[in-house]
């Protein structure tokens, strides 16, 4: 049982749940409750909730209960950077002996009690009868909305229909929006499973809008929405744009106030607004790679003298394996002038050492 009632008729949490959350310093929320209650029970749970909400503390509940029964818990993650967090993250709070990492590129400690790993990792165990698989208690299918992908979905659909009957999932996402279709779809090819939405959100979003105006020079940063409703200093700078885009159709030689923000003008706002640490969106590894070099041949410094002897400690911890000749070859000197600097590029295409290096560094807010 998850609860029980004493004497004076108050519920009390049991025994074993109040083990599984001793390290928590706050008391849980109620939809964090709803799914603890279901795992206890001895469903599986899916759970849509807001970014920073608590999922995390879920995931952790079900992967203790494995622990506990002697058994295996296994967290998988859609892509090798949140498989490779994550594995740190546990890391932090089982130690590096009780956790492995499984990806494309790492295989650490792959016979630990708690093993995080990709998706496909988990779908080619299934396939291959992985012996691994024989004491698996509860899996952990983050971002599972994926399900919905066109190329990737089919994955997730196979690890949940495939994984024995005695599995227990914890499935999370932050935007599916059907949460009640989808735990009915895994009620029906897994057993009992229960739908916790959580709808508050506990980190505020805000959407912001970013032109240059050249009347005044200046690079304008402005609210999308006032009180729910457009800012009118954006709508108006957006019909200006569109008026200019037509006028140019027409053939008319009409300039428009507005131009884009250079990438290292967008940078200063950012940081005299403190909007920093930030992710700036190119869809292109080469001018990713080039827009970092770019920001930091600048003079660009967004860290700290003492920021940039901790990133020298993580860096020079994190390549002890590779030689001079290794390094010089990738080019480490630029790599780390940009990394001290507070730039950095991140995406698929990176030496995954330094990928890693860089997952690390954003990790502890030392990439800006």
């Amino acid at each position: 049982m998850a609860a029980f009632k004493d004497g004076r008729g108050v519920t009390a949490e049991s025994e074993a749940r109040k083990r599984r959350l001793a390290r928590y310093d706050f008391a849980p929320d109620p939809f964090q409750v709803q799914a603890f209650d279901a795992l206890d029970a001895g469903e599986s749970v899916l759970v849509a909730a807001p970014t920073g909400s608590g999922k995390t503390v879920i995931a952790e509940y079900g992967l203790e209960m494995a622990v506990e029964s002697g058994m295996r818990g296994f967290y998988t993650a859609p892509i090798k950077a949140l498989s490779n967090q994550k594995y740190h993250d546990l890391c932090g709070h089982y130690g590096n002996n009780r956790v492995g990492l499984l990806t494309g590129d790492n295989a650490i400690n792959v016979d630990a009690p708690l093993l995080v790993m990709t998706t496909e990792v988990l779908r080619n165990m299934i396939y291959a009868r992985s012996p691994a698989l024989d004491s698996l208690h509860v899996v952990v299918l983050d971002e599972v909305h994926f399900l919905q992908d066109a190329y990737r979905g089919p994955v997730w659909e196979e690890v949940i229909i495939h994984l024995e009957p005695t599995v227990r999932l914890v499935a999370l996402s932050a935007t599916v929006s059907n949460a009640d279709e989808i735990a009915e779809w895994l009620t029906t090819v897994r057993g009992p499973t229960r739908a916790v939405v959580e709808g508050r959100r506990p980190v505020e979003l805000r959407n912001m809008y970013a032109y240059g105006d050249k009347t005044t020079h200046d690079i304008v940063l402005a609210e999308t929405l006032i009180d729910g409703m457009p800012n009118p200093k954006v709508l108006k700078a957006e019909a200006g744009e569109r008026s200019f885009d037509r006028r140019r159709r027409g053939g008319k030689a009409q300039r428009s106030r507005m131009f884009p923000p250079s990438r290292l003008d967008m940078l200063d706002v950012l940081r005299d607004n403190d909007l920093l640490p930030a992710i700036y969106f190119i869809f292109s590894r080469n001018q990713c790679d080039e827009s970092a070099a770019a920001c930091a041949k600048s003079g660009l410094v967004l860290t700290s003298a003492a920021e940039r002897e901790e990133i020298r400690d993580i860096v020079d911890a994190r390549v002890v394996g590779l030689s001079d000749d290794d390094l010089a070859a990738l080019g480490f000197t630029a790599f780390c002038a940009q990394v001290e600097s507070g730039i950095a590029a991140h995406h698929a295409g990176m030496v995954p050492t330094f990928k890693e290096i860089v997952e690390a560094l954003f990790v502890r807010g030392l990439v800006k």
